[in-house]
Protein backbone atom coordinates (compact mmCIF):
# COMPACT_ATOMS: atom_id res chain seq x y z
CA UNK A 1 0.00 0.00 0.00
CA UNK A 2 2.86 2.27 0.86
CA UNK A 3 4.46 1.74 -2.57
CA UNK A 4 1.15 2.51 -4.28
CA UNK A 5 0.82 5.71 -2.25
CA UNK A 6 4.29 6.89 -3.23
CA UNK A 7 3.64 6.03 -6.86
CA UNK A 8 0.24 7.72 -7.01
CA UNK A 9 1.41 11.19 -8.07
CA UNK A 10 3.49 9.71 -10.86
CA UNK A 11 0.59 7.53 -12.01
CA UNK A 12 -1.77 10.52 -12.01
CA UNK A 13 0.74 12.51 -14.06
CA UNK A 14 0.94 9.74 -16.64
CA UNK A 15 -2.86 9.35 -16.82
CA UNK A 16 -3.19 13.08 -17.44
CA UNK A 17 -0.93 12.84 -20.46
CA UNK A 18 2.29 13.81 -18.75
CA UNK A 19 5.60 11.98 -18.84
CA UNK A 20 8.18 10.69 -16.39
CA UNK A 21 10.62 13.32 -17.63
CA UNK A 22 8.15 16.18 -17.19
CA UNK A 23 7.14 15.00 -13.73
CA UNK A 24 10.73 14.57 -12.62
CA UNK A 25 11.97 17.83 -14.12
CA UNK A 26 14.72 19.31 -12.01
CA UNK A 27 14.28 22.93 -11.07
CA UNK A 28 16.97 25.41 -12.07
CA UNK A 29 17.09 29.17 -11.97
CA UNK A 30 18.38 29.78 -15.50
CA UNK A 31 18.55 27.80 -18.71
CA UNK A 32 20.50 29.14 -21.67
CA UNK A 33 19.37 27.22 -24.75
CA UNK A 34 20.51 26.62 -28.34
CA UNK A 35 23.93 28.13 -27.67
CA UNK A 36 27.30 27.37 -29.21
CA UNK A 37 29.43 26.70 -26.14
CA UNK A 38 33.14 27.45 -26.44
CA UNK A 39 35.66 25.22 -24.69
CA UNK A 40 38.37 27.83 -24.17
CA UNK A 41 40.92 25.18 -23.18
CA UNK A 42 40.67 23.28 -26.47
CA UNK A 43 38.93 25.69 -28.83
CA UNK A 44 36.21 23.15 -29.54
CA UNK A 45 32.65 24.32 -30.13
CA UNK A 46 29.56 22.53 -28.86
CA UNK A 47 26.58 23.52 -31.00
CA UNK A 48 22.96 23.43 -29.90
CA UNK A 49 23.92 23.25 -26.25
CA UNK A 50 22.06 24.32 -23.13
CA UNK A 51 23.61 25.59 -19.92
CA UNK A 52 21.64 25.01 -16.72
CA UNK A 53 22.33 27.26 -13.74
CA UNK A 54 21.22 27.02 -10.13
CA UNK A 55 22.27 29.78 -7.78
CA UNK A 56 25.80 30.83 -8.68
CA UNK A 57 26.82 27.49 -10.20
CA UNK A 58 26.47 25.74 -13.54
CA UNK A 59 24.78 22.40 -12.89
CA UNK A 60 24.79 20.93 -16.41
CA UNK A 61 25.72 21.46 -20.04
CA UNK A 62 23.65 19.27 -22.33
CA UNK A 63 22.03 19.21 -25.77
CA UNK A 64 19.13 21.65 -25.71
CA UNK A 65 16.39 19.09 -26.35
CA UNK A 66 17.59 16.92 -23.50
CA UNK A 67 18.01 19.87 -21.15
CA UNK A 68 14.49 21.14 -21.86
CA UNK A 69 13.14 17.72 -20.96
CA UNK A 70 15.16 17.38 -17.79
CA UNK A 71 15.02 20.90 -16.34
CA UNK A 72 12.30 23.31 -15.34
CA UNK A 73 13.77 26.81 -15.41
CA UNK A 74 12.60 30.01 -13.75
CA UNK A 75 14.19 31.91 -16.63
CA UNK A 76 15.12 30.75 -20.13
CA UNK A 77 17.48 32.65 -22.43
CA UNK A 78 17.46 31.90 -26.15
CA UNK A 79 21.06 31.95 -27.37
CA UNK A 80 20.45 30.66 -30.88
CA UNK A 81 23.22 31.88 -33.17
CA UNK A 82 25.24 33.09 -30.19
CA UNK A 83 28.43 31.93 -28.52
CA UNK A 84 28.81 31.20 -24.82
CA UNK A 85 32.09 31.25 -22.90
CA UNK A 86 33.29 31.98 -19.36
CA UNK A 87 33.18 35.60 -18.24
CA UNK A 88 36.38 37.52 -18.88
CA UNK A 89 39.06 38.19 -16.25
CA UNK A 90 41.10 41.39 -16.11
CA UNK A 91 44.12 40.14 -14.22
CA UNK A 92 45.70 43.50 -13.38
CA UNK A 93 43.62 46.48 -12.29
CA UNK A 94 43.98 49.30 -9.78
CA UNK A 95 41.73 51.42 -7.61
CA UNK A 96 43.03 54.62 -6.09
CA UNK A 97 43.62 58.33 -6.18
CA UNK A 98 43.04 59.06 -2.51
CA UNK A 99 40.07 58.87 -0.11
CA UNK A 100 38.26 61.66 -1.95
CA UNK A 101 37.98 59.39 -5.02
CA UNK A 102 36.50 56.36 -3.27
CA UNK A 103 33.07 56.92 -4.83
CA UNK A 104 34.53 57.46 -8.32
CA UNK A 105 36.41 54.18 -8.04
CA UNK A 106 33.38 52.32 -6.72
CA UNK A 107 31.34 53.62 -9.65
CA UNK A 108 33.68 51.74 -12.01
CA UNK A 109 32.67 48.29 -10.78
CA UNK A 110 29.55 47.97 -12.99
CA UNK A 111 31.63 49.20 -15.93
CA UNK A 112 33.58 45.96 -15.80
CA UNK A 113 30.41 43.86 -15.76
CA UNK A 114 28.95 45.83 -18.68
CA UNK A 115 32.02 44.81 -20.70
CA UNK A 116 31.73 41.12 -19.88
CA UNK A 117 34.41 41.14 -17.20
CA UNK A 118 33.13 39.09 -14.30
CA UNK A 119 36.39 38.92 -12.34
CA UNK A 120 39.26 41.33 -11.66
CA UNK A 121 42.59 40.90 -9.92
CA UNK A 122 43.33 44.07 -7.95
CA UNK A 123 47.10 44.64 -7.97
CA UNK A 124 46.95 47.28 -5.23
CA UNK A 125 46.50 51.02 -5.18
CA UNK A 126 46.10 53.49 -2.35
CA UNK A 127 42.61 52.36 -1.27
CA UNK A 128 43.34 48.79 -0.13
CA UNK A 129 40.89 48.74 2.78
CA UNK A 130 38.03 49.90 0.58
CA UNK A 131 38.84 47.36 -2.12
CA UNK A 132 38.89 44.54 0.42
CA UNK A 133 35.50 45.74 1.67
CA UNK A 134 34.20 45.77 -1.92
CA UNK A 135 35.53 42.25 -2.34
CA UNK A 136 33.28 41.16 0.50
CA UNK A 137 30.33 43.22 -0.73
CA UNK A 138 30.46 41.69 -4.20
CA UNK A 139 30.87 38.19 -2.78
CA UNK A 140 27.78 38.63 -0.56
CA UNK A 141 25.70 40.13 -3.36
CA UNK A 142 25.37 43.47 -1.59
CA UNK A 143 27.41 45.24 -4.28
CA UNK A 144 27.15 45.02 -8.07
CA UNK A 145 30.54 44.37 -9.56
CA UNK A 146 32.96 41.71 -10.72
CA UNK A 147 34.40 39.19 -8.31
CA UNK A 148 37.49 40.82 -6.80
CA UNK A 149 40.71 39.04 -5.94
CA UNK A 150 42.95 41.52 -4.14
CA UNK A 151 46.50 41.84 -2.87
CA UNK A 152 45.44 44.39 -0.26
CA UNK A 153 48.23 46.89 0.49
CA UNK A 154 51.45 46.33 -1.43
CA UNK A 155 54.82 45.74 0.23
CA UNK A 156 57.35 48.50 -0.44
CA UNK A 157 60.47 50.06 1.02
CA UNK A 158 60.71 52.96 3.42
CA UNK A 159 59.23 56.30 2.30
CA UNK A 160 58.18 55.23 -1.22
CA UNK A 161 56.42 57.41 -3.76
CA UNK A 162 53.42 55.08 -3.66
CA UNK A 163 50.72 55.52 -1.02
CA UNK A 164 48.72 52.74 0.57
CA UNK A 165 51.76 50.54 1.14
CA UNK A 166 53.27 48.58 4.00
CA UNK A 167 56.76 50.05 4.41
CA UNK A 168 59.52 47.50 4.97
CA UNK A 169 63.08 48.34 5.97
CA UNK A 170 64.21 45.17 7.75
CA UNK A 171 63.62 41.43 7.56
CA UNK A 172 61.55 41.62 10.75
CA UNK A 173 59.35 44.26 9.12
CA UNK A 174 58.99 42.08 6.05
CA UNK A 175 57.84 39.21 8.25
CA UNK A 176 55.38 41.51 10.03
CA UNK A 177 54.05 42.73 6.68
CA UNK A 178 53.36 39.18 5.58
CA UNK A 179 51.67 38.50 8.93
CA UNK A 180 49.38 41.48 8.36
CA UNK A 181 48.53 40.46 4.81
CA UNK A 182 47.68 36.97 5.94
CA UNK A 183 45.43 38.40 8.66
CA UNK A 184 43.64 40.40 5.94
CA UNK A 185 43.17 37.16 3.99
CA UNK A 186 44.56 38.69 0.80
CA UNK A 187 44.42 36.59 -2.35
CA UNK A 188 48.05 37.24 -3.26
CA UNK A 189 50.95 39.50 -2.26
CA UNK A 190 52.06 42.47 -4.36
CA UNK A 191 55.64 43.69 -4.00
CA UNK A 192 57.09 46.79 -5.68
CA UNK A 193 60.59 48.19 -5.89
CA UNK A 194 60.42 51.97 -5.58
CA UNK A 195 62.45 52.05 -2.35
CA UNK A 196 62.56 48.38 -1.33
CA UNK A 197 66.15 47.15 -1.32
CA UNK A 198 67.00 44.27 -3.65
CA UNK A 199 68.03 42.15 -0.66
CA UNK A 200 64.71 42.69 1.11
CA UNK A 201 62.85 42.08 -2.14
CA UNK A 202 64.39 38.63 -2.50
CA UNK A 203 63.90 37.90 1.20
CA UNK A 204 60.22 38.85 1.06
CA UNK A 205 59.56 36.72 -2.02
CA UNK A 206 61.24 33.71 -0.41
CA UNK A 207 59.38 34.13 2.88
CA UNK A 208 56.06 34.53 1.09
CA UNK A 209 56.69 31.35 -0.87
CA UNK A 210 57.57 29.52 2.34
CA UNK A 211 54.18 30.53 3.71
CA UNK A 212 52.43 29.24 0.62
CA UNK A 213 51.52 32.74 -0.58
CA UNK A 214 51.19 33.74 -4.24
CA UNK A 215 53.36 36.74 -5.16
CA UNK A 216 53.45 39.29 -7.95
CA UNK A 217 55.99 42.04 -8.32
CA UNK A 218 57.92 44.77 -10.04
CA UNK A 219 61.51 43.53 -10.14
CA UNK A 220 64.31 45.82 -8.89
CA UNK A 221 66.66 46.88 -11.68
CA UNK A 222 69.61 45.91 -9.48
CA UNK A 223 68.87 42.18 -9.68
CA UNK A 224 68.30 39.86 -12.60
CA UNK A 225 64.90 38.52 -13.53
CA UNK A 226 66.19 35.00 -12.90
CA UNK A 227 67.11 35.98 -9.34
CA UNK A 228 63.50 36.99 -8.68
CA UNK A 229 62.08 33.92 -10.43
CA UNK A 230 64.44 31.57 -8.62
CA UNK A 231 63.38 33.10 -5.30
CA UNK A 232 59.87 31.90 -6.04
CA UNK A 233 58.13 34.91 -7.59
CA UNK A 234 54.77 33.80 -8.94
CA UNK A 235 54.21 36.53 -11.53
CA UNK A 236 56.07 39.38 -13.17
CA UNK A 237 53.84 42.41 -13.54
CA UNK A 238 54.46 44.41 -16.74
CA UNK A 239 56.36 43.24 -19.81
CA UNK A 240 59.15 45.76 -19.35
CA UNK A 241 60.62 43.59 -16.59
CA UNK A 242 60.51 40.42 -18.70
CA UNK A 243 62.25 42.37 -21.50
CA UNK A 244 65.46 42.31 -19.45
CA UNK A 245 65.82 38.58 -20.12
CA UNK A 246 66.51 39.42 -23.76
CA UNK A 247 69.83 41.09 -23.02
CA UNK A 248 73.01 38.99 -22.89
CA UNK A 249 74.32 41.81 -20.71
CA UNK A 250 71.52 41.60 -18.13
CA UNK A 251 73.73 40.59 -15.21
CA UNK A 252 76.22 43.38 -15.89
CA UNK A 253 73.47 45.94 -16.37
CA UNK A 254 71.94 44.91 -13.02
CA UNK A 255 75.34 45.15 -11.34
CA UNK A 256 75.86 48.64 -12.79
CA UNK A 257 72.49 49.74 -11.44
CA UNK A 258 73.31 48.25 -8.04
CA UNK A 259 76.63 50.13 -7.92
CA UNK A 260 75.04 53.38 -9.06
CA UNK A 261 76.93 53.55 -12.36
CA UNK A 262 73.72 53.78 -14.37
CA UNK A 263 70.08 54.63 -13.69
CA UNK A 264 67.07 52.44 -14.29
CA UNK A 265 66.23 54.45 -17.41
CA UNK A 266 69.73 53.94 -18.77
CA UNK A 267 69.42 50.23 -18.00
CA UNK A 268 66.33 50.07 -20.23
CA UNK A 269 68.21 51.78 -23.07
CA UNK A 270 71.09 49.30 -22.78
CA UNK A 271 68.69 46.36 -22.61
CA UNK A 272 66.94 47.44 -25.78
CA UNK A 273 70.21 48.05 -27.61
CA UNK A 274 71.60 44.63 -26.70
CA UNK A 275 68.39 42.61 -27.10
CA UNK A 276 68.89 39.16 -28.62
CA UNK A 277 65.96 36.90 -29.48
CA UNK A 278 67.75 33.64 -28.72
CA UNK A 279 68.77 34.97 -25.32
CA UNK A 280 65.20 36.04 -24.65
CA UNK A 281 63.76 32.65 -25.64
CA UNK A 282 66.22 30.88 -23.36
CA UNK A 283 65.26 33.19 -20.51
CA UNK A 284 61.55 32.74 -21.12
CA UNK A 285 62.01 28.97 -21.15
CA UNK A 286 63.55 29.24 -17.68
CA UNK A 287 60.54 31.21 -16.47
CA UNK A 288 58.23 28.55 -17.89
CA UNK A 289 60.17 25.78 -16.19
CA UNK A 290 59.77 27.54 -12.83
CA UNK A 291 56.12 28.35 -13.41
CA UNK A 292 56.61 32.11 -13.32
CA UNK A 293 53.72 33.95 -14.99
CA UNK A 294 53.96 37.24 -16.88
CA UNK A 295 51.25 39.92 -17.03
CA UNK A 296 52.22 42.15 -20.00
CA UNK A 297 49.79 45.06 -19.32
CA UNK A 298 50.45 46.52 -22.77
CA UNK A 299 47.30 48.59 -23.22
CA UNK A 300 48.29 51.30 -20.78
CA UNK A 301 51.87 51.52 -21.99
CA UNK A 302 50.63 51.80 -25.59
CA UNK A 303 48.52 54.86 -24.74
CA UNK A 304 51.46 56.58 -23.08
CA UNK A 305 54.00 55.54 -25.71
CA UNK A 306 51.98 57.13 -28.52
CA UNK A 307 50.70 60.28 -26.85
CA UNK A 308 52.54 62.19 -29.58
CA UNK A 309 50.13 60.67 -32.11
CA UNK A 310 46.91 60.56 -30.07
CA UNK A 311 46.24 62.81 -27.09
CA UNK A 312 43.00 60.91 -26.36
CA UNK A 313 41.13 64.16 -25.88
CA UNK A 314 38.14 62.85 -27.82
CA UNK A 315 37.99 59.31 -26.42
CA UNK A 316 34.34 58.35 -25.93
CA UNK A 317 35.22 56.30 -22.86
CA UNK A 318 36.24 59.41 -20.96
CA UNK A 319 32.48 59.73 -20.40
CA UNK A 320 32.68 56.85 -17.92
CA UNK A 321 35.61 58.19 -15.90
CA UNK A 322 35.03 60.58 -13.01
CA UNK A 323 36.64 64.00 -13.07
CA UNK A 324 38.96 63.17 -10.20
CA UNK A 325 40.22 60.00 -11.82
CA UNK A 326 40.72 61.83 -15.11
CA UNK A 327 42.85 64.36 -13.26
CA UNK A 328 45.21 61.58 -12.15
CA UNK A 329 46.00 60.92 -15.83
CA UNK A 330 47.85 64.25 -16.00
CA UNK A 331 50.88 62.84 -14.20
CA UNK A 332 51.96 60.59 -17.08
CA UNK A 333 50.78 63.03 -19.74
CA UNK A 334 52.91 65.82 -18.31
CA UNK A 335 55.94 63.55 -18.07
CA UNK A 336 55.52 62.45 -21.68
CA UNK A 337 55.19 66.07 -22.79
CA UNK A 338 58.75 66.72 -21.62
CA UNK A 339 60.22 64.05 -23.91
CA UNK A 340 62.27 65.19 -26.89
CA UNK A 341 62.21 63.44 -30.27
CA UNK A 342 64.77 60.84 -29.18
CA UNK A 343 62.82 60.01 -26.04
CA UNK A 344 59.59 59.69 -28.02
CA UNK A 345 61.24 57.35 -30.50
CA UNK A 346 62.55 55.33 -27.56
CA UNK A 347 59.03 55.10 -26.08
CA UNK A 348 57.78 53.69 -29.37
CA UNK A 349 60.66 51.23 -29.63
CA UNK A 350 60.24 49.92 -26.09
CA UNK A 351 56.51 49.41 -26.57
CA UNK A 352 56.95 47.66 -29.91
CA UNK A 353 59.61 45.36 -28.52
CA UNK A 354 57.47 44.54 -25.49
CA UNK A 355 54.49 43.73 -27.72
CA UNK A 356 56.67 41.51 -29.89
CA UNK A 357 57.55 39.42 -26.82
CA UNK A 358 53.97 38.16 -26.36
CA UNK A 359 54.12 35.32 -28.92
CA UNK A 360 57.65 34.52 -27.76
CA UNK A 361 56.39 34.00 -24.21
CA UNK A 362 53.63 31.76 -25.53
CA UNK A 363 56.06 29.74 -27.63
CA UNK A 364 58.37 29.31 -24.65
CA UNK A 365 55.52 27.97 -22.53
CA UNK A 366 55.16 30.93 -20.18
CA UNK A 367 51.66 31.43 -18.79
CA UNK A 368 50.47 34.90 -19.82
CA UNK A 369 48.05 36.77 -17.56
CA UNK A 370 45.88 39.14 -19.56
CA UNK A 371 45.56 42.34 -17.55
CA UNK A 372 45.30 46.01 -18.36
CA UNK A 373 46.82 48.08 -15.51
CA UNK A 374 43.59 50.09 -15.79
CA UNK A 375 42.67 52.51 -13.06
CA UNK A 376 43.95 55.73 -11.60
CA UNK A 377 47.23 57.29 -12.85
CA UNK A 378 47.44 55.10 -15.94
CA UNK A 379 46.33 57.54 -18.60
CA UNK A 380 43.48 56.57 -20.95
CA UNK A 381 43.62 52.94 -19.87
CA UNK A 382 39.90 52.48 -19.37
CA UNK A 383 38.35 49.91 -17.04
CA UNK A 384 36.19 47.49 -19.00
CA UNK A 385 36.98 48.19 -22.63
CA UNK A 386 40.70 48.16 -21.82
CA UNK A 387 40.78 44.37 -21.54
CA UNK A 388 39.26 43.98 -25.01
CA UNK A 389 41.99 46.31 -26.29
CA UNK A 390 44.63 44.28 -24.43
CA UNK A 391 43.47 41.03 -26.02
CA UNK A 392 43.53 42.60 -29.46
CA UNK A 393 47.11 43.78 -28.87
CA UNK A 394 48.11 40.18 -28.15
CA UNK A 395 46.50 38.94 -31.36
CA UNK A 396 47.96 41.78 -33.42
CA UNK A 397 51.37 40.82 -32.01
CA UNK A 398 50.97 37.22 -33.18
CA UNK A 399 49.01 35.33 -30.54
CA UNK A 400 46.00 33.31 -31.71
CA UNK A 401 42.61 34.54 -30.48
CA UNK A 402 42.25 31.30 -28.53
CA UNK A 403 45.53 31.83 -26.69
CA UNK A 404 44.54 35.41 -25.94
CA UNK A 405 41.26 34.20 -24.40
CA UNK A 406 43.13 31.58 -22.38
CA UNK A 407 45.38 34.30 -20.98
CA UNK A 408 42.28 35.90 -19.52
CA UNK A 409 39.83 33.19 -18.45
CA UNK A 410 42.04 30.14 -17.87
CA UNK A 411 45.38 31.49 -16.70
CA UNK A 412 43.75 33.99 -14.32
CA UNK A 413 42.00 31.41 -12.14
CA UNK A 414 44.88 28.95 -12.48
CA UNK A 415 47.33 31.57 -11.17
CA UNK A 416 45.21 32.18 -8.08
CA UNK A 417 44.52 28.50 -7.46
CA UNK A 418 40.86 28.60 -8.49
CA UNK A 419 40.90 26.55 -11.69
CA UNK A 420 38.45 24.13 -10.08
CA UNK A 421 35.81 26.87 -9.95
CA UNK A 422 36.49 29.01 -13.02
CA UNK A 423 37.70 28.80 -16.62
CA UNK A 424 35.08 26.65 -18.33
CA UNK A 425 31.40 26.26 -19.09
CA UNK A 426 30.89 22.98 -17.25
CA UNK A 427 29.00 21.48 -14.35
CA UNK A 428 30.36 22.68 -11.02
CA UNK A 429 31.90 25.83 -12.45
CA UNK A 430 30.92 29.36 -11.48
CA UNK A 431 27.92 30.73 -13.35
CA UNK A 432 29.94 33.65 -14.73
CA UNK A 433 29.07 33.54 -18.40
CA UNK A 434 29.58 35.72 -21.44
CA UNK A 435 27.06 35.50 -24.29
CA UNK A 436 28.49 36.84 -27.57
CA UNK A 437 26.91 37.58 -30.92
CA UNK A 438 30.04 36.44 -32.78
CA UNK A 439 32.77 33.82 -32.39
CA UNK A 440 35.82 35.24 -30.56
CA UNK A 441 38.00 32.32 -31.63
CA UNK A 442 37.55 33.42 -35.23
CA UNK A 443 37.88 37.14 -34.45
CA UNK A 444 39.08 38.46 -31.10
CA UNK A 445 37.08 41.66 -31.54
CA UNK A 446 33.96 39.52 -31.07
CA UNK A 447 34.53 39.78 -27.30
CA UNK A 448 33.02 43.26 -27.68
CA UNK A 449 29.81 41.95 -29.29
CA UNK A 450 28.16 41.20 -25.96
CA UNK A 451 24.56 40.03 -26.05
CA UNK A 452 24.33 39.25 -22.35
CA UNK A 453 26.27 38.47 -19.20
CA UNK A 454 25.56 36.03 -16.41
CA UNK A 455 27.32 36.91 -13.17
CA UNK A 456 26.96 34.68 -10.13
CA UNK A 457 23.93 33.19 -11.82
CA UNK A 458 22.16 36.49 -12.45
CA UNK A 459 21.37 37.24 -16.09
CA UNK A 460 21.87 40.72 -17.50
CA UNK A 461 20.57 41.25 -21.01
CA UNK A 462 21.82 43.90 -23.41
CA UNK A 463 19.42 46.50 -22.04
CA UNK A 464 20.56 45.88 -18.48
CA UNK A 465 24.20 46.22 -19.56
CA UNK A 466 23.42 49.44 -21.40
CA UNK A 467 21.72 50.74 -18.27
CA UNK A 468 24.92 50.05 -16.32
CA UNK A 469 26.86 52.09 -18.86
CA UNK A 470 24.32 54.89 -18.64
CA UNK A 471 24.46 55.01 -14.83
CA UNK A 472 28.25 54.96 -14.87
CA UNK A 473 28.33 57.89 -17.30
CA UNK A 474 25.83 59.81 -15.17
CA UNK A 475 27.94 59.23 -12.05
CA UNK A 476 31.05 60.43 -13.89
CA UNK A 477 29.26 63.53 -15.17
CA UNK A 478 28.20 64.44 -11.65
CA UNK A 479 31.53 63.62 -9.98
CA UNK A 480 33.21 66.43 -8.13
CA UNK A 481 36.76 65.60 -9.12
CA UNK A 482 37.92 65.31 -5.52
Amino acid sequence: MRNLTLAAPLAIALLMGGSVAAYAAEKVDLLIVDATVIDVASGQLKNGAAVAVRGDTIVAVKPTAKAKAEFSASQTVDAKGRFVMPGLWDNHVHFGGGPELIDENKALLPLYVAHGITTVRDASGDLPEQVLAWRGGVASGALLGPTIFSSGPKIEGVKPMWKGTIEVGTEAEADAALDKLQSLKVDFVKITENTLTPQLFVYTVKQAKARGLITSAHIPAAITVDTASEAGLSSIEHMGYALRLGSPQEAQIAADVASGKITGAQATIQTLASFDEATAMAGFSRLAARGTYVSPTLNGSKATAYLDQDDHRNDPYLAYIGKGLQATYAWRVERAAKDDAAAIARRHAVYEKNAALVPMLQKAGVSILAGTDAGFLNSFNYPGIGLHDELKIYVDAGLSPLHALQASVINGPRFLGHADRYGAIAAGKAADILILDRNPIADITATRAIGGVVMKGQYFDRKALDDMLKRTAEAAAHSGGG
